[in-house]
């Protein structure tokens, strides 16, 4: 039986959104991410495979919460 390997990576996007967020990768293939949006004031997750365990996405946004800071940054107050 093969062991999955699982891989996060923190990113960040200023293009068409503004924000980090994690991207997991299961066998080098990119199966979720998870968002915050500053200038949007949102977090999404994004599912690019059919189906994810309920146990996966826990941990998933575990990580989230442990890597990427939860308060929105707020370019209005920024000098």
């Amino acid at each position: 039986m093969k062991e999955n390997k699982d891989r996060v990576i923190i990113a960040s996007d200023v293009n068409k959104r503004d924000g980090i967020g994690v991207e997991i990768y299961r066998n080098d293939e990119l199966i979720a991410e998870i968002f915050r949006d500053d200038t949007e004031k949102t977090r999404m997750i994004r599912i690019f495979k059919e189906s994810i365990s309920l146990e996966q996405m826990e941990e998933f946004i575990q990580t989230f919460k442990r890597e990427i800071p939860w308060e929105f940054i707020n370019y209005d107050n920024l000098e």
